[in-house]
């Protein structure tokens, strides 16, 4: 353990001593780990640590080890840090984050120190029933809603990891010509769109944390949180965890539930537009939101699971209309 990093922890939680207890998980491509440590002393018994090197990693899982993966990475770690240090106290109970406690930063190395989630959260699920798929949605809609019209400072100006922008790798690599041509026109309709708020930009199923019951979450990894429409989120989400079939029986009923959630959240006296507005221009959005993300798909891993005839055939669909 670092030891300016060691004394730096014990300083801010009054703990006589601390230990690494887990490694939660290592960081795509190197850049660090998660890591759970044990205070000693301290009113509080644990804290989550995300370590981060800066340095260029050598390998990467899918063989993206580029410069322009490299500098997107080392931004969305540095965006990451201001997101708890300036934004994650906006958060609601009904869309629930880690507390953020700290940050440490010497040289390339960087920490961030957070609540221990585990002790309200302790649920992390590969495969979820329906009746938690809306509780997602409902986490979804309250941060929505938190962040409508409010800009990113701080953040990615443009939400998503998968956004056109820092992906130009991966767009030359599309093999469908006319997906690659109107790629950008897809860029432009959902970063120009009237209502924006702020989206989290990697909802996949992964970064939730359920309770016990199931019926609550909490979200973590907010390294492509940034300005956007939000179906970015939910199409992103809806397509981590439903197959193409449950898509195609589920998405309207799925749909409904994330707007009934997210106008019970709308405050209409704050904002000089009504909530119809809004659902309106946003349902309109959520097929090209999807087309969004596979268009990133079929350039990076076109071989991937994500890829099925559900969302194939919204390629197909938005294409025309475009």
């Amino acid at each position: 353990m670092n030891s300016n990093f060691k004394n730096y922890l014990l300083k801010i939680t009054n703990a006589s001593d601390c230990k690494e207890t887990e490694v939660i998980q290592s960081l795509w491509s190197g850049y660090g780990k998660i890591c759970r440590y044990q205070l000693i002393g301290s009113s509080v018994s644990t804290v989550v640590v995300k370590y981060i090197t800066l340095t260029k990693a050598d390998t990467h899982p899918r063989g993206w080890n580029t410069n322009n993966s490299h500098k997107r990475k080392v931004k969305s770690y540095q965006v990451e840090t201001k997101w708890y240090e300036n934004w994650n106290q906006l958060c609601t109970g009904n869309s629930r984050v880690p507390n953020f406690i700290s940050s440490f930063k010497e040289r390339e190395e960087q920490w961030i120190i957070l609540e221990d989630l585990d002790t309200n959260f302790p649920l992390r699920k590969q495969e979820i029933d329906f009746s938690e798929v809306k509780v997602c949605l409902k986490w979804l809609a309250n941060f929505h809603a938190v962040f409508l019209t409010k800009k990113p400072t701080g953040l990615w100006e443009i939400g998503t990891y998968w956004n056109l922008e820092t992906r130009p790798d991966e767009w030359q690599k599309i093999e469908n010509k006319e997906l690659k041509t109107k790629a950008q026109l897809i860029d432009e309709t959902l970063n120009t769109c009237k209502y924006q708020t702020i989206v989290h930009g990697d909802a996949k199923l992964a970064n939730f944390c359920f309770s016990k019951d199931g019926n609550q979450v909490a979200a973590v990894d907010f390294q492509y949180v940034g300005g956007g429409c939000g179906m970015k989120d939910l199409a992103y989400f809806l397509g981590s965890c439903l197959s193409s079939s449950e898509c195609e029986l589920y998405e309207n009923e799925l749909l409904y539930y994330y707007f009934n959630e997210l106008e019970q959240a709308f405050q209409e006296d704050k904002f000089n537009f009504t909530f119809k507005e809004l659902e309106t221009e946003w349902r309109k959005l959520y097929p090209i939101a999807c087309v969004d993300f596979i268009r990133f798909l079929l350039g990076w891993m076109p071989s991937h699971q994500k890829i099925n005839s559900y969302n194939l055939s919204l390629v197909k669909s938005v294409l025309s209309d475009l």
